[in-house]
């Protein structure tokens, strides 16, 4: 399998999605919004997005399957498209950047190709197993700082499952006390993403799917970094947790969150 001719393929239609996506915010109005759950909103940009993805990623890899957010079309095989077509959806209807595509392409649970395209600001991350991670052309790598304090740390904050909200709350103000901060993107994909360019050095956060971190995930270990979860294992993908760093400072971040989330 060319991986990558393929991740060229998919750069090309998460642009194209992209400028979909742009051109929408241009005149969306917020009385377009449903709601899933609580917190949890959506919109036709979300569907019709993905239905775009599905239709010509099949046409990419025909054999292959997909795990959707937004339930477009289900169906796992041996390869599976993972697609979020829009993360950072509160970020997009509030009309504050980022938002990004994330396309990942997943073979006996292991990502081979990931793509995420953080539309506002058109920056285009990339990468395929063995190849390397990419922005916009360019490769990129993890920061080298190896000082919890010398660090800037990302996050995301529960919007809807607060069933570990004082462990989180705990994890929160250990890290503010030693390091040069916290943020809150508002977009999984995007986080992991600065991490791999160094822009951040570690990201945690639990309660996400596959579709948040499976493209954004390898972006990570291509470009230098670590992933796992709160556990010290290897079950980011699916576990719905996840902690990633620039690899100097993994041993530090999986201490601090395992310990604050016994």
């Amino acid at each position: 399998m060319d991986l990558l001719n393929i991740t060229h393929k998919v750069v090309d239609l998460a642009k194209e999605i992209g400028e979909f996506i742009r051109i929408e915010r241009k005149t969306f109005s917020y009385t377009k919004v449903e709601i899933k759950g609580l917190n949890d909103l959506v919109s036709y940009v979300d569907k019709t997005s993905e239905q775009k993805l599905v239709e010509k990623l099949s046409l990419i890899l025909p054999e292959a399957g997909f795990i959707v957010e937004e339930n477009t079309k289900s169906g796992t095989k041996d390869y599976n498209w993972i697609v979020d077509p829009l993360d950072g959806t509160t970020n997009f209807i509030h009309g504050i950047p980022c938002y990004a595509i994330s396309i990942a392409l997943e073979h006996q649970g292991d990502i081979i190709v990931g793509v995420v395209y953080e539309v506002a600001q058109n920056e285009c991350f990339y990468a395929y197993k063995n190849g390397g991670a990419f922005l916009n052309g360019t490769k990129i790598s993890v920061s080298e700082r190896n000082k919890l304090s010398d660090s800037l740390i990302a996050t995301g904050f529960p919007i809807y499952n607060f069933s570990r909200l004082d462990n989180y709350i705990k994890t929160l103000t250990y890290l503010m006390k030693n390091t040069h901060g916290l943020r809150r993107i508002g977009a999984a994909a995007a986080d992991l993403c600065y991490l791999a360019c160094g822009r951040v050095d570690a990201f945690f956060e639990y309660n996400l799917n596959a579709w948040d971190v499976a493209a954004g995930g390898l972006i990570v270990k291509e470009a230098g970094g670590t992933v796992s979860d709160f556990t010290k294992s290897n079950d980011w993908l699916f576990g719905k947790e996840i902690i990633a760093t620039n690899s100097l400072l993994q041993h530090t971040m999986e201490e601090i969150v395992s310990e604050n989330f016994k």
